[in-house]
């Protein structure tokens, strides 16, 4: 293998020995691991993550103890102290709940009817850019990677901010309510830019309506007639509820703990989630679920045949079709074992937006799945735990029926989520004020220094 790599005016070229010598120097014997105590991505075997903190925000429960053994049961995710499925059943189809479970996660409370009134005029008075920013930085170099776009803004955004190292939990709340407000507006807004710059459509920039829920003014600003319908405003809705927050210990959270523990500014730390957050075992994952049903697709035409679509999701697991990593992308989770709860409840918005736009063969075909991928795991793998379907094998699904572009899958992601990092920024600070900094063992062998003239 040989390979030519552009840096600046400089071609260089990279073959199969530089890759062998840089496997060389940064390999570690997998068994090693074990021996050490080292946990893995910071989790044992099981599953369990190590414990690294405290908080308040949120609990998922995915496990009993029944006579001192440790028994999986239904999911279960809480945000603070309310359990997530009786808050989505208070709003359900009847109001939009983004905002009201903004304030609960931010301020620890549900909020009564004036306290609502008014946190939702201030996020909607916080719907704005600086004068000639979306012309200058998000339309200026567009990239198909929508993520690394607001990754962007938010960095350039700490330019306009005269208080942006005030560390003063005040300033940090203003920091963050902002940044909800207006991550809607840098996630489509990139993507418009991204649209017509390379992909030479019609240009189009709506500004977002104060008076609308963050869910409708997504939709109005994507679509060029700014048109939704009540329906498809509540499901997005709902999927943004349930994205929000998770416990803590998901990976760009930790980030968002790890680079605020740092003393960073609330810019950099959101940027530092954002990075996090876009890698396809995170945020992307829903992307690998709609190129897997594709591909579901292309091999069984008949939702309703069980027994073909038990083969071919057992040629999958067995790395023989689709991308042959071995996986059925959005059947199992690093925590749940036998019910993911967001799942649950998305699932019935799930079937009645899948009704409304005429999609009930898909919808079919997601359900078939969702009860067989645990069957064929449970034959093909050794599992040290259930599996179930977790929220992202249907949050790509809703995407796909609002007509939302993939590029915008983890961006809807980011959005949601960005009130869970504010909160566990706002906490950590609060309470911690210490450096996270786990420890690393070296391996590393002492070698005795070579002067450069007797270099072989």
């Amino acid at each position: 293998m040989e390979e030519n790599i552009k840096i600046g005016r400089n071609i260089i070229k990279y073959t199969k020995e530089h890759e062998s010598i840089c496997r060389h120097a940064d390999s570690v014997r997998v068994g090693l691991y074990d021996e050490l105590g080292v946990k893995r991505g910071l989790r044992d075997k099981n599953g369990k993550g190590v414990l690294t903190g405290v908080t308040n925000i949120s609990e998922i429960i995915a496990s009993d103890i029944v006579d001192g053994v440790v028994v999986p049961c239904d999911g279960q995710l809480w945000y603070r102290g309310y359990n997530v499925m009786d808050l989505v059943k208070d709003f359900g189809f009847k109001r939009f709940g983004f905002e009201e479970i903004t304030y609960l996660l931010l301020f620890g409370d549900l909020p009564n009817a004036d306290q609502l009134t008014e946190f939702k005029d201030i996020l909607g008075s916080l719907r704005t850019l600086p004068k000639n920013f979306t012309r200058d930085i998000i339309m200026k170099a567009p990239s198909q990677d929508i993520m690394n776009s607001m990754t962007k803004s938010v960095l350039t955004l700490a330019a306009y901010d005269g208080n942006v190292s005030d560390l003063s939990i005040p300033n940090v709340l203003r920091q963050c309510l902002s940044l909800i407000s207006i991550f809607p507006m840098l996630a489509v807004y990139g993507y418009c830019a991204y649209n017509h710059y390379e992909c030479d459509e019609s240009m189009y920039i709506h500004r977002p309506d104060p008076e609308l829920s963050a869910a409708e003014n997504i939709l109005r600003m994507l679509r060029p007639d700014k048109q939704y319908s009540k329906l498809e405003a509540q499901v997005l809705d709902a999927a943004l509820v349930l994205h929000m927050e998770h416990g803590g210990g998901n990976n760009s959270t930790f980030t968002t703990r790890v680079v605020s523990s740092a003393g960073s500014d609330t810019y950099s730390v959101m940027a530092a989630a954002l990075s996090s957050l876009k890698g396809p075992k995170h945020g992307g994952a829903n992307l690998k679920v709609m190129q897997m049903m594709d591909d579901i697709r292309e091999h069984v035409t008949d939702y309703d045949d069980l027994e073909k679509l038990d083969d071919y999701l057992t040629q999958i697991v067995d790395k023989k079709a689709f991308d042959k990593a071995g996986l059925i992308y959005g059947i199992g989770h690093a925590v749940y074992a036998i019910s993911d709860p967001r799942a649950r409840v998305f699932k019935k918005f799930v079937e009645k937006l899948a009704k409304d736009k005429d999609r009930q063969d898909d919808f079919k075909l997601y359900s078939n799945i969702e009860k067989l991928a645990p069957e064929v795991i449970g034959r093909r793998r050794k599992i040290y735990k259930g599996v179930s379907a977790n929220v992202d094998f249907y949050s790509g699904f809703v995407y796909n029926m609002l007509d939302i572009p993939v590029e915008l899958y983890t961006p809807i992601f980011a959005i949601a989520r960005i009130v869970g990092w504010s909160a566990h920024r706002i906490e950590e600070l609060i309470n911690v004020d210490k450096i996270i900094r786990p420890a690393y063992k070296s391996i590393m062998e002492e070698r005795e220094y070579i002067p450069f003239k007797d270099r072989q």
